[in-house]
């Protein structure tokens, strides 16, 4: 596979690298507000995962939301099993770079993460987000169940109409259920936190998502 492949087609399973059995190693909890970052999570609780491009910064917009129990980043939407940052980024495993949300479903809607979701990013710019180019940058949603999936797809028809009025390209964002969340390294968890001034390159497009 071209290195141009690379960056703008997800392979195919078995064009994927072979990944491992064993789990990435990880202290498990959230430096920002110490709580456990590895299920089980209490029954109060329900989960999204996101992809909007580099997960350092998009991990940031979600931890400090009131009703947010804990986040983290890893790799979904891909085939290689417990693959590390650099078979990521190669374009060979077909993930994405993501956060997971763990919210209080009392206290914190989907469509609040949505809305979060949708403003924090660019969705129509396909395989990329501004200067990050490649597979592992796109943008993606993936959900727990039936209703949260119909919840999702209806948002992305309402904000793309919004995009679409203010003279945006067509959402390419991937909405699906989610099959397999792998977590990332531990110098990636909360890395905006531990590095205040470490980079984030996310931008949105300035359209409201009502």
């Amino acid at each position: 596979m071209s290195f141009h492949q690379k960056l703008s087609n997800i392979p195919k399973s078995e064009d994927c690298l072979p990944g491992r059995s064993t789990p990435i190693s990880i202290s498990g909890i959230h430096t920002f507000n110490g709580n456990n970052m590895a299920p089980p999570f209490s029954e109060e609780m329900d989960s999204l995962v996101v992809g909007m491009g580099c997960f350092w910064g998009a991990e940031r917009f979600f931890w400090e939301l009131d009703g947010v129990w804990v986040t983290a980043v890893g790799y979904s939407g891909g085939h290689t099993p417990n693959p590390t940052y650099e078979e990521v980024c190669s374009g060979l495993t077909g993930h994405a770079e993501v956060v997971l949300v763990v919210f209080q479903k009392e206290l914190l809607d989907l469509k609040d993460l949505l809305k979060v979701f949708w403003e924090s990013h660019d969705p129509t710019q396909g395989m990329r987000q501004g200067n990050d180019i490649g597979t592992q940058y796109r943008s993606g949603i993936w959900v727990t169940d039936q209703e949260q999936l119909v919840e999702a797809d209806e948002s992305l028809k309402a904000y793309e109409g919004a995009l679409l009025d203010s003279g945006f390209d067509e959402i390419k964002t991937t909405v699906e259920i989610q099959k397999k969340f792998y977590y990332a390294e531990e110098y990636h968890q909360q890395y905006l936190h531990k590095n205040p001034n470490g980079y984030c390159g996310i931008a949105g497009t300035g359209v409201l998502c009502k």
